[in-house]
């Protein structure tokens, strides 16, 4: 797994081994910062889920300010604190919180941050014919703190699994549908952003 674009291009980053983490490809990566193309720079980034941090350092990478990386498994977080050395960002770029994604959501709301994007590609939920999603995808989507973590017109890129359908709540507008292979990324700005 590599940065894909900007200063630190084909800097190779770190994925621990295990079946526990599903780093979105190099591809995909490509193809979700070709769609986001100016909104990255100055951007102000969290990554939830962030596993090795691979979207977030793509930000750096591509002009982003600032980045806020969650990610509860303390071995990932050191994963992607080397992941940040390797790529040679200065650390005051990128904050780490080894903590829960929604306990993390609730603290950044009552300290009144915002972001301009929002990046998660969580782990998979199963497949769901006939019923709701109990995936963290859905649960992300459902959960009412999130859109107003986002800045007027920032974007919220979310990555489930195909076989994961998803109920989008009606204080989310979707963007935009990106497919590639198995992987499917999706864009959504708060319903209450001012055009």
């Amino acid at each position: 797994m590599r940065i894909t674009g900007g200063k630190q291009a084909r800097r190779i980053l770190k994925v621990p081994k295990g079946l526990e983490m599903h780093p979105t490809p190099d591809l995909v990566k490509q193809a979700v910062f070709n769609s986001l193309g100016n909104r990255v720079l100055e951007a102000r980034v969290l990554e939830l889920f962030a596993g090795t941090g691979a979207l977030s350092l793509e930000c750096l990478s591509r002009g982003a300010v600032s980045a806020v990386c969650i990610e509860k498994s303390e071995r990932h977080a050191a994963v992607l604190k080397h992941n940040l050395q390797v790529a040679g960002f200065p650390t005051e770029h990128l904050q780490v919180r080894v903590q829960d994604v929604f306990i993390a959501m609730s603290q950044l709301s009552q300290s009144k941050e915002q972001f301009d994007l929002i990046l998660a590609d969580p782990p998979y939920g199963e497949k769901n014919i006939g019923r709701r999603s109990t995936s963290f995808a859905q649960k992300l989507l459902d959960d009412q703190i999130l859109p107003g973590l986002l800045e007027n017109h920032g974007w919220f890129v979310l990555g489930p699994t195909k076989r994961d359908v998803l109920e989008v709540p009606e204080f989310w507008k979707e963007r935009k549908i990106l497919k590639h292979g198995d992987s499917i990324m999706r864009f959504f700005e708060a319903q209450n952003s001012t055009s």
